[in-house]
């Protein structure tokens, strides 16, 4: 009768360094590139956020507050390319999140705290943690949320509260407009703590806002150029004038958050109506 279980043969050499060093290559394989991109950016991100610390902490405010903006457009960079080349991973998500508190929880009232804050003692610093603790909660709200296949598609056009890079974005209002040349902002350290301490709310808020994340999956033909002359149009007046210019996008994005709620509201109830038979017409 065949032995139909023959004796074990290790691999020649398994037994050597060699062989020990091919089986570990081969349970570590090479990563593609694409994955790597995505994670540069992100790292890219960071530096920049911490950099603006540093400048913070040698007094160039407008310094620190470009490279907080310019950390902010890598975070806005990484997330895109990374579903565009495929390469999205778990250690890139939780790469991406903790960056996004350094950058957007902690270098904005680091930086105001700095500037304006720290004149007012305690109170300042509680603006401060205040702002840090919302922004570490909403991180971790939109960390553990779940994709819900049931909810209807129109719901992947806002976000629950004010997203952490608009958050920043918002708490630095006080120090674009002391870049303009508005008199006496920096001795408003009572009101600006309590501006910081809104902003923390608006973020761990059940407020819907607009969110950004579909724009420019795709593009009817005839919008390329108007989009084009647009996007150069708004970059020369942020290049000429950036301070007024992000002055302007705060104020903008503050008003649209009402109109946000009460857009969501309607189409939650238009949901509601059709679900119970009262309308046909699908909700885009």
């Amino acid at each position: 009768m065949p032995n139909s279980m023959p004796p074990f043969e290790p691999e020649p050499g398994a037994g050597t360094r060699a062989g020990q060093k091919r089986r570990r290559l081969r349970r570590f394989g090479p990563l593609p590139v694409r994955t790597l991109i995505p994670n540069a950016l992100t790292i890219l991100a960071l530096c920049a956020g911490l950099t603006s610390v540093r400048f913070g902490l040698e007094g160039k405010f407008e310094a620190a507050v470009a490279a907080v903006i310019i950390a902010s457009v890598f975070d806005a960079l990484d997330g895109r390319i990374a579903r565009m080349l495929q390469g999205t991973s778990k250690f890139g998500a939780e790469l991406d999140s903790l960056t996004d508190f350094v950058n957007f929880g902690v270098a904005p009232v680091v930086l105001l705290y700095l500037w304006s804050l720290q004149d007012i003692g305690g109170l300042g610093w509680i603006a401060v943690l205040g702002y840090a603790v919302c922004c570490a909660l909403r991180l971790a709200r939109f960390n553990v949320a779940l994709e819900d296949p049931d909810k209807p598609v129109w719901t992947g056009n806002y976000f629950t509260g004010v997203p952490a890079p608009a958050g920043a974005g918002l708490a630095m209002l006080p120090l674009y407009l002391h870049f303009i040349g508005i008199p006496g902002v920096s001795g408003l350290s009572p009101l600006i703590a309590l501006y910081v301490l809104g902003v923390a709310f608006l973020m761990v808020s059940p407020i819907p806002t607009f969110s950004g994340k579909r724009m420019g999956l795709r593009i009817r033909r005839d919008m390329v150029l108007p989009m084009l002359l647009a996007i150069g149009l708004s970059a020369a007046v942020i290049l000429s004038y950036p301070w007024y210019s992000f002055a302007g996008l705060c104020f903008i994005y503050l008003a649209s958050v009402p109109v946000a709620a009460a857009r969501y509201r309607h189409h939650k109830r238009r949901t509601a109506q059709i679900r119970d038979g009262e309308f046909d017409t699908p909700i885009l």
